[in-house]
């Protein structure tokens, strides 16, 4: 049922007619699904039927992992949605707002690898001593694991 009303094959779609929809291979779809990304129901026969409000979740997908989301934080996401319905402008704007931090705090990042890549590869200095980069003795390590540097920490 859909909001009070009886579901009409019309307002479902097969795995191939989504699948043709959003531009992406049967296979594709049945990844998601098995990731708890889509969520069909069955018919009696067994064949998946997907809402036509999934469109909107696929396309959702497909650009999340553009953006380099996990398919953990893309699951995350999409369980603020609501199930048997079309999500609604509210729905997907309360939704963006998490998202828009995860690309702010991306865009930090690449920025900065840009910059110091800019630093390393124009400098010239072809001298570990001036590096800024050169971490001996491994002091960056005593802030904590990863690339040090390029999650925001100073170099000295």
């Amino acid at each position: 049922m859909l909001k009070g009303r009886a579901m009409k094959a019309s307002d479902e779609l097969a795995i191939g007619d989504l699948a043709a929809r959003a531009g992406v291979s049967v296979s594709a779809i049945r990844f998601y699904e098995a990731r708890g990304l889509l969520s069909p129901r069955r018919n009696n026969g067994g064949q998946r039927r997907f809402l036509r409000s999934d469109i909107r979740r696929l396309s959702f997908i497909l650009i999340a992992q553009q953006l380099g989301l996990s398919i953990e934080a893309i699951r995350a996401e999409l369980r603020k949605l609501p199930e048997g319905r079309t999500p609604t402008a509210r729905d997907w704007t309360r939704m963006s707002t998490g998202i828009r931090v995860l690309i702010d705090d991306r865009i930090a990042t690449l920025t900065r690898t840009r910059d110091l890549l800019d630093g390393c590869i124009g400098c010239g200095c072809l001298s570990l001593e001036r590096c800024a980069l050169y971490n001996p003795g491994d002091r960056a390590g005593k802030r904590g694991a990863g690339a040090r540097y390029l999650l925001g920490d100073v170099p000295g």
